[in-house]
């Protein structure tokens, strides 16, 4: 069984000795494990560095194409390599490497498609209460809406199988965790969670500038996903609403036409058109509704061919298409201070 680590870093030159050290060199039942680093456009010695610690490949972004891209990239690199097996850490050296023998473990013991390593968000030392608070909220609100139960849902320390990394994707160019997170329970593939330590903060997340800024981007991220696999239930819940308010509106025209002595009977013109308004949403957001869940229907066919094309490519042995991928001229050899030689990967 082969197990590739892919690492997307940008701008971590500092940090990046300090994961590869504490890769593990073996694994219980794993023949081979492989590196991988997605340099996402840095500005830094990144590219250097990784060469001068000697990892097996190198994928090289010309500029910064976002956290999601460099995920989906990474995985593509490890397909076409033949990985069977793929865990995701990040290059900030924010997870400690030393428990992915033991995800590595549980994923194979019980037979799961995804195991993510959780952290402990309500002992964090250095999560404020503020960001503690969004943490939970945000992990028990992803759970429900993705059918799963993941304590810590913005997690990037990941394994995956094969057939998990070939059917993933991204639409957003912020972070990949909670789209991939949303189409797992979508797809009723099984997740499983293991409560991992963490290292001492080295820098400040670059995700976003500020908590709420985080917030914000996630829960646009949370939006476009659930309106991509359940329209027809976000569309009808707001047709709901907006027939509530018509049925209302229509009680209470109907009370001052009917119900009142007749020298106060009168037509209420703000309640009426507030009765038009709402009864025309409720029948435009039924119909985009009915529409919406169509065309999502389609995604299923979608998705089937593009899984097929990823497998035939993958079995073909094409090169995923505008990568730069460089291959160190001796595998297996990463550790500190090796610097081996690279060669890039022709089509």
């Amino acid at each position: 069984m082969k197990l590739f680590i892919q690492i997307p870093c940008y701008n971590e030159e500092k940090t990046l000795p300090y994961v590869i050290k504490d890769l593990p060199r073996t694994i219980e039942g794993i023949e081979q494990i492989h590196t991988l680093i997605i340099d996402d456009g840095s500005t830094d010695k990144t590219f250097e560095t990784a060469c001068r610690l000697g990892v097996d490949y190198i994928i090289k972004h010309n500029k910064n194409l976002g956290l999601s891209k460099s995920y989906i990239n990474g995985l593509d690199a490890c397909l076409f390599f033949g990985a069977d097996l793929i865990v995701n850490l990040d290059g900030d050296n924010q997870y400690r490497a030393q428990d992915i023998p033991e995800m590595v473990k549980t994923l194979i013991s019980e037979k799961a498609d995804i195991v993510i390593g959780c952290r402990d968000i309500k002992n964090h030392k250095e999560f404020s209460f503020f960001k503690k608070c969004l943490q939970i909220i945000g992990s028990k609100f992803v759970s429900a809406i993705s059918g799963l139960n993941v304590p810590d849902v913005t997690s990037g320390f990941r394994v995956i199988t094969r057939d998990v990394a070939i059917r993933l994707f991204s639409m957003n160019k912020f972070s990949y965790t909670l789209e991939t997170l949303i189409q797992a329970g979508r797809n009723d593939l099984l997740v499983r969670t293991l409560q991992i330590g963490v290292n001492p903060q080295t820098r400040k997340s670059r995700l976003a500038r500020s908590n709420l800024d985080f917030v914000f981007k996630q829960l646009k991220v949370i939006f476009i996903s659930y309106l991509h696999y359940a329209p027809m239930t976000f569309f009808m819940a707001l047709s709901i609403m907006c027939f509530l308010i018509s049925f209302i509106s229509a009680a209470r025209i109907i009370y001052f036409l009917f119900f009142l002595p007749p020298v106060l009977l009168k037509f209420k013109i703000g309640t009426g058109i507030l009765f038009l308004f709402s009864s025309l949403a409720a029948l435009i957001f039924l119909s985009i509704g009915l529409i919406s869940s169509v065309l999502s229907s389609q995604r299923f066919v979608i998705y089937d061919m593009r899984n097929r094309m990823r497998l035939a490519e993958i079995r073909s042995g094409i090169k995923p298409e505008s990568l730069k991928i460089f291959i160190s001229d001796i595998l297996f050899s990463w550790q500190p201070n090796k610097n081996t030689g690279y060669k890039i990967l022709e089509h």
